[in-house]
This record gives structure tokens, C-alpha cells and sequence, in this order.
């Protein structure tokens, strides 16, 4: 098949770096990469944000076209909306040349480029949002910065496009409730790359618990509750990485906010902060660790804990989205989130190298199982050929 991703801020070849880099570039990558090695014809568009980079650039299997929608700099990803539309204009123009068999939206607003640029053909649109705005909006309330016609705009995607794709259980209630008819849902998981995430030997024999917190340094991912289940945790020491580079630590206003709490709760030598890691470092990163610990408010699914499991380490979770699917009792524990005083008895527990040792070769074992890229891909080509081949768009529709 000939298929094209739309991927409006999330750019896969783009360095891990920023409030808006994350799971979502990682995902669109990898899936790219597994579907092209199934035969696929694959094209990722994204948003050109920096005259540096090329505006078609060959990856991995799969090609990354990047197309003016606004500005040519990087905007904040709220602030995008707007830009969809000359988005959605660029990709009707290229199918003049290239037609697509299938279009698969990465995002809401990627969804309304893609409804654009399809209107009248029957070229069938295939969305995954990655993140809802009203989960957003119900656990951020008045911090929520998302376009106020965002939820509105989801719920229009949820009625028009062919199917969805969602990453755990827990999102299809919520997209029900959205509107998604019956029947045009399916679960297909995110995945990991078991080669580049192996496990590695235990980094330390000291009886010091290293913990490892990995991801975007936003309030909603809950890295102040992990530093403050760390000082309840004498024999505990942290590593966050993610945010603004290294050098740009200092200035970073949540790395400030972060380090002050970390001071008054007299833990500030036991809290390091890394900045941005490139992706292909942490592997190295994960296996110097004993254990990787996120707390998030909400969590659409969470790629981070596919990475430790593949790795060999346990992990520590809050109860929400996702990682209800992916982290069982045998891989690792969840607490309820916004819960620092659970959070610390559970690292606590985790201080038993036997407990760590176990979960670790479960996890890997898990992931071979259940959450290979290959596996991603083999069950998104089935929802790409099921839609694909229905004998109308509405009967795709039903």
C-alpha cells in the first residue's frame, strides 16, 4: 500500500528536545520504519519548521516530506491550529501527482489537515490523537492550553473519519463517549525496539537504589511528586532527563521549580537533572538505572515503560491511561497518581534486587510478546487493509 502519515508537530527525525518532542515522534518513526519493512510505501508529512532541515529527507524505510503551514519556525504546538488548513492544501495538491491509498492522521490537528485535504475523494482517513483534549481539560483544567474549539474539533474527527486507532482500553471509552460510532475503533498498542532496548547487568552492587524518571519536564508528567517520594527514600538517588538542553537548564522555569522543591526537601544531592537526551542514548541511559519511575497525572498511553520492561528494568507507574495495559504486577507497580506517600512505599519494595531481577526478565518477556514494533505494524496493516478494502467509504463507515 501507499501510505501517507500526517504528523503536524510531531516530526520523527526531529531531536527529542522541547515541551512538544516526545512519544509521538518516536511512534511515527518506528511504525514508519516496521510498516516499510512489510512492503509499505510509506510518507510521514510534517510541518517545516527550520529552513536547516530538508524538505524531503530519507529515513529509515519510509520518506519525511515537510510542507509550509505558517511560518517557517518553530511555533508552539497550540498554537498550530490555525495553519491546518494551508497544511490540508499542500497535501491535496501533492495527490494531483500521487495518490494515496490510505491517509493515517498523528494527532488531532493532523486529523483536520487530513479531513481537508480528503474532502470529496475516497481516499479513506485513519486517525490516532495520541493525546484527547478532554482528558486534557479535565485533569488541567484552567492550565489546560489547548484551543478552545479543540474537544469540538475531536469530536467531529470521532464521527467522520473511517476508523481509529487507539493505543490502550482505556481511550476507547473515552473516545465513545466522544462520539465514535461502534465498530470503528480498534486498540493497536505503541511499541519498542527490543534490539536497541536490552537488558544490561545490574549497575551496582552498593545498596544505593538508582531511579531513573524519563520524559518531558511538564507539572502533568508529575516529576515533583517522584522527588518527593525520593526524600522518603534515604538510600534512593534520581536521574531526570528530558526538557530544554543541558546548557539551558539553569533558565528552564519547571527545572527551577523542580530543583527548589528537590532544596526544600533537603534532597537536592540526590536529584540530577540531565536535559535532553538523544533517543538513541537512552538505552544507556535506562541501563544504568535500577529502575525507571513516572508519575503522571494522565498518561494517553506512555512509551517509556515499553523502554525500561525491553531493558530489563522494573517500573514504577501511576494508575492511569496506558499503563494500565502495559505494566501487570509481574513487570513492575502502579500507585494512584498525585500519591507521593504510595510512590515511596513501592520504591521502598523495589529496594529487593531479587524483586527487581524478576520484574526485569518479566518485562522483557512481555514486550517480546505483546509490543514489537513488528507487531504494531502487523496489527495496524490489518485496520489499513479492513478499511482499505471496504467496497465504499460508507460502508467503511459502518
Amino acid at each position: 500500500m501507499r501510505i501517507w502519515m500526517i504528523s503536524e508537530h510531531a516530526d520523527p527525525l526531529e531531536t527529542l528536545a522541547g515541551a512538544d518532542a516526545g512519544g509521538q515522534n518516536v511512534h511515527v518513526g518506528a511504525l514508519a520504519t516496521a510498516l516499510g519493512r512489510r512492503g509499505h510505501e510509506v510518507t510521514v508529512f510534517t510541518r517545516w519548521a527550520d529552513r536547516a532541515s530538508p524538505t524531503r529527507q530519507e529515513a529509515d524505510g519510509y520518506t519525511v516530506e515537510r510542507l509550509e503551514a505558517g511560518p517557517v519556525t518553530r511555533l508552539e504546538k497550540d498554537a498550530l491550529l490555525p495553519h491546518m488548513a494551508q497544511l490540508g492544501d499542500a497535501l491535496r495538491e501533492r495527490m494531483v501527482a500521487e495518490r494515496p491509498d490510505l491517509v493515517h492522521a498523528h494527532y488531532w490537528m493532523s486529523g483536520m489537515a487530513g479531513l481537508h485535504a480528503l474532502v470529496d475523494t475516497d481516499v479513506p482517513l485513519v486517525q490516532t490523537f495520541h493525546a484527547l483534549g478532554s482528558v486534557k481539560r479535565r485533569e488541567q483544567g484552567a492550565a489546560d492550553t489547548s484551543p478552545d474549539t479543540r474537544v469540538a474539533l475531536e469530536r467531529r474527527l470521532c464521527r467522520e473519519v473511517h476508523h481509529v486507532i487507539a493505543t490502550c482500553r482505556d481511550e476507547v471509552g473515552e473516545l465513545t463517549r466522544l462520539g465514535t460510532p461502534t465498530g470503528r475503533c480498534s486498540v493497536v498498542p505503541c511499541g519498542v525496539d527490543p534490539e536497541l532496548f536490552r537488558p544490561r547487568p545490574s549497575p551496582r552492587p552498593d545498596g544505593r537504589l538508582r531511579l531513573l524518571d524519563l520524559g518531558r519536564l511538564v507539572p502533568r508528567k508529575g516529576v515533583d511528586d517522584v522527588i518527593r517520594a525520593v526524600a522518603s527514600v534515604p538510600a534512593a538517588e534520581l536521574v531526570v532527563a528530558g526538557g530544554p538542553s543541558a546548557a539551558a537548564l539553569d533558565t528552564d522555569p519547571e527545572v527551577r521549580r523542580l530543583r527548589a522543591l528537590a532544596d526544600e526537601l533537603g534532597v537536592a544531592r540526590r536529584v540530577r537533572f540531565t536535559g535532553a537526551v538523544p533517543h538513541d542514548e537512552v538505552p544507556a541511559l535506562i541501563g544504568d538505572c535500577d529502575a525507571v519511575v513516572i508519575a503522571p497525572w494522565y498518561e494517553p498511553f506512555g512509551i517509556v515503560p515499553l523502554e525500561a520492561m525491553a531493558s530489563g528494568r522494573p517500573i514504577v507507574g501511576t494508575a492511569v491511561g496506558g499503563l494500565l495495559d502495559t505494566v501487570v504486577p509481574e513487570v513492575g507497580r502502579l500507585v494512584p497518581p498525585r500519591d507521593p506517600a504510595a510512590l515511596a512505599d513501592t520504591l521502598l519494595e523495589l529496594a529487593d534486587p531479587e524483586l527487581r531481577i524478576r520484574c526485569g526478565r518479566a518485562g522483557r518477556a512481555r514486550v517480546l510478546e505483546h509490543y514489537t514494533w513488528d507487531r504494531v505494524a502487523a496489527a495496524t496493516e490489518d485496520v489499513y487493509r479492513a478499511v482499505a478494502t471496504a467496497p465504499t467509504a460508507q460502508e467503511a463507515l459502518r
